[in-house]
């Protein structure tokens, strides 16, 4: 494996985030722990959490033995972890989500602390609250420039050092940077050659931030993958990584790398943790990168049929 360094982005905060993570949505308790422990020696510093993916203290055991081996220190660790829309309708709503999220990984800070949807769920219940007619349960009386507000409160206590979004459009950042006293740094978004997001691109690179992008490889695990392409398995793909001697996976990750995406792709399993990483050896001519976006085709993976009826909904425009 190189063993060359994950590179460095700077926020425009002036923190800096390593550009390859490691995401761990769903990923079970025990493959979590150990994929954490894996790639902590294969030299990955970020990594990508979240209050509904159900894991963190696993994440959080596993950052912790190893600080305790004395193979890292927990300046060495970049961690994002983000707000559930069910805890969005109140101040002590939003501050619960992220000290249970830092109790759980055992930390007194997050690097990294996004609202991971535009939209609210109706909060007291379950994390995917339904109503009487199976429909989902969304509070739109929830604006989430209030949530924005109560954010911007946890950086100045102290318990986040930087603060973004997930999954918002353009109109929607448009307006939180209309009103916020501290600047989002990134918005996580779907990123991959079937769903290029250039619009979104050209507006973040306008306003200074930085695009996150998850599902790199268009989302294995998608459960609408019937409906959407695999990139993955695309011919195109395939055949520009076979002339640099990679996989196609490692040629979407190197994609995003040379977008200037910080990018975060989700594995378990110790030998593709491995070949992830393993992508800083090798660069795309910009006429690959030029077939690969040419590849785009609105090819979401990450949007729940049902979601469409918040009124915060995102993904009616880019």
């Amino acid at each position: 494996m190189a063993t060359t360094s994950i590179p460095l982005v700077t926020f425009n905060n002036g923190q800096k985030c390593p550009m390859l993570g490691l995401g761990t949505w769903n990923s079970l308790e025990r493959e979590v722990y150990e994929a954490v422990c894996h790639a902590i020696d294969l030299g990955y510093r970020h990594f990508d959490c979240a209050y509904y993916y159900q894991n963190e203290g696993q994440i959080g055991e596993a950052i912790q033995d190893k600080i305790s081996q004395g193979v890292i220190t927990r300046e060495d660790i970049f961690i994002t972890t983000k707000l559930w829309i069910t805890f969005y309708s109140s101040p002590d709503l939003i501050r619960k989500c992220l000290q249970e999220s830092l109790d759980l990984l055992q930390m007194d800070y997050v690097n990294l602390y996004l609202m991971h949807w535009p939209h609210a769920f109706r909060s007291g219940g379950d994390l995917v609250p339904f109503k009487a007619d199976g429909k989902f349960d969304f509070d739109d009386s929830v604006d989430y420039v209030d949530v924005w507000k109560t954010m911007e409160c946890l950086v100045d206590e102290g318990l986040a050092r930087s603060i973004g979004v997930s999954n918002f459009n353009t109109k929607q950042l448009e307006t939180l940077l209309g009103v916020a006293r501290i600047k989002p740094v990134t918005n996580q978004i779907e990123v991959h050659p079937y769903l290029t997001q250039k619009k979104m691109a050209a507006f973040c690179r306008d306003n200074d931030l930085v695009i996150t992008a998850y599902s790199p490889l268009s989302n294995p695990t998608n459960p609408f993958r019937a409906k959407v392409p695999f990139v993955l398995e695309d011919q195109t793909v395939k055949d520009i990584a076979s002339r640099y001697d990679k996989t196609p996976a490692q040629v979407l990750i190197r994609y995003q790398i040379q977008l200037g995406n910080i990018t975060v792709p989700k594995s378990v399993t110790k030998s593709r943790l491995e070949e992830n990483r393993d992508i800083f050896d090798f660069e795309l001519s910009q006429e690959d990168m030029d077939t690969l976006d040419g590849l785009d085709a609105n090819g979401r993976t990450c949007c729940v049929p049902g979601s469409e009826a918040a009124k915060h909904f995102p993904f009616g425009e880019e």
